[in-house]
């Protein structure tokens, strides 16, 4: 069984496609749930500003789970000939679960599609523009641009109760890495210097920073080394961003997609987090709650629950494993990876 979502008064557990949901919780309290012992996260100070919603690698258009290049190593994951695309399945469920919560904004980090096409993007836009309309804000992926697209390209700061979002477009037109530019840096200070409440900075690549840590993409043997060709945002811009984070105080964490997999790392110079969510389309399936409070912020991972959506997830534990992949435990991550506050002040 997992425990896959805690907040201060939610905890909720799956155990295969079986969903066991606890709500009304105390937080900051030690709870014997299904046998199993939870506390809850303590509640920040003050009244509840506002919900903002998040989802990430969503891929339109995809066909087949697993799959890395031409390669035919698996498990491979392929829906039947009568089913639903399992991007339609995954992201409906995502879009019902995000509308209950009825948040202040919805932001969608990158990849949106697999190959940016326009039918991907009129899919995407027919899923969340027609539910969610002016409270959807978007920024491209490195799928979304391999072929030079423009779609959902340029950065945009959305104000909110409590809470300012900088989203960055990071990605390289072409390419599979990201990138931050010295123009978007002077956007950043500059926008960041004038705030008035928190700064949550969001795009889709994951920053690199220094140290030894498991390798950011399955099938990838390279550890995350000083390289040109980091698999996430550039080492330099990465650094940057770093040193902009300990001068703006403001900013609360940078947090990205693209490497399907929940975690959560302390920049080198500022200390506070950069964190990636996981994806939408597969294991374990995920979309990300911001719950904005007066005296702090917490983020709180939902895994998608509907049947349909738990049936194709569960099929996806174990991709890669041919590639010596601990899939499962590589994008589930942690839960204080995925449930966590974060501090403001």
């Amino acid at each position: 069984m997992d425990v896959t979502t805690v907040a201060d008064d939610l905890v909720v557990i799956h155990d295969g496609i079986r969903v066991h949901r606890f709500d009304g919780l105390e937080p900051d309290t030690e709870h014997e749930l299904g046998g199993i012992e939870v506390r809850t996260l303590p509640r920040p100070p003050g009244e509840l500003l506002c919900r903002v919603a998040t989802v990430n690698d969503l891929h339109f258009g995809e066909i087949e789970a697993g799959r890395i290049d031409e390669r035919t190593d698996g498990p491979i994951q392929r829906v039947g000939r009568d089913e639903e695309p399992y991007p339609e399945t995954m992201n409906r469920a995502a879009v019902a679960e995000i509308a209950a919560l009825a948040p202040a904004a919805v932001v969608v980090k990158g990849d949106v599609s697999t190959d940016g096409t326009d039918e991907e993007f009129a899919t995407f836009e027919a899923y969340y523009r027609a539910e969610f309309g002016e409270r959807l804000h978007v920024v491209r992926g490195n799928h979304d641009a391999y072929r030079g697209q423009t779609r959902y390209a340029g950065d945009s700061w959305i104000d909110l109760p409590g809470v300012s979002i900088a989203l960055l477009d990071t990605a390289v037109p072409g390419g599979a890495t990201g990138f931050l530019t010295p123009e978007q840096f002077d956007w950043l200070d500059a926008q960041c210097a004038a705030a008035d409440r928190p700064v949550l900075v969001m795009g889709h690549h994951q920053q690199w920073i220094a140290g030894r840590h498991p390798v950011d993409a399955p099938g990838d043997p390279r550890d995350e080394r000083r390289s040109a060709n980091y698999f996430g945002i550039h080492p330099d811009p990465s650094d940057a961003l770093d040193e902009l984070a300990a001068r703006r105080r403001a900013i609360v964490c940078y947090t990205a997609g693209h490497t399907h997999r929940h975690r959560v790392r302390r920049m080198t110079v500022s200390g506070i987090p950069s964190i990636e969510i996981g994806c939408v389309k597969d294991f374990p399936g995920t979309w990300a709650e911001y719950r904005v409070y007066e005296g702090g912020i917490t983020q709180v991972v939902h895994r998608i629950s509907s049947p349909d959506a738990l049936a194709w997830s569960e099929r996806c534990r174990h991709l890669y494993l041919d590639f010596g992949v601990d899939y499962e435990a590589y994008a589930l991550g942690d839960l204080a990876d995925r449930c966590l506050n974060l501090v403001v002040g």
